[in-house]
């Protein structure tokens, strides 16, 4: 049986250019705690959330207005036993414009139930997905992790 890697989809009233725009502007909707870049291929980029995530990206994917793709190279998740859970994993946007509307699939590429971080994770990743850059696509304002100092 294949893994399941964790999937959301979110249909939007935007354009593909504006979805795409938006994932990259990861501290509108995802973290204020990023360094680097995520604005074209071969960018890297680090979040923190505190002490209990760290992980640094780097865009192996990007096709403006179709797809982005993160490869985690280094990953630290201090609440579970193997902390570089997602290193090695992919983190995939894929943007399809359906007309009226336009459709966001986002696949956790590794993130599978059989992991430790799964459920939590996968909480995290709809709270994201599904409930901040679903925000600040429809109303302009997204619900980033907030800066730390």
């Amino acid at each position: 049986m294949e893994k399941q890697n964790y999937t959301a989809s979110i249909k939007i009233d935007a354009t593909p250019q504006e979805v795409f725009k938006s994932i990259n502007n990861i501290t509108d909707w995802w973290t204020e705690n990023m360094e680097g870049s995520s604005q074209k291929l071969n960018d890297e980029f680090t979040v923190q959330f505190g002490d209990i995530h760290y992980s640094l990206q780097k865009i192996v994917e990007f096709i403006p207005n179709k797809k982005v793709v993160w490869l985690v190279t280094d990953s630290h998740l201090s609440w579970i036993k193997d902390k570089q859970e997602w290193t090695n994993t992919k983190i995939s946007f894929e943007i399809i414009s359906k007309g009226t509307y336009t459709q966001l699939i986002f696949t956790h590429i590794g993130l599978v139930p059989e992991i430790e971080c799964y459920n939590n994770c996968r909480k995290g990743w709809e709270q994201y997905i599904k409930d901040s850059l679903f925000k600040l696509l429809t109303s302009g304002k997204g619900l980033p992790d907030k800066k730390t100092k």
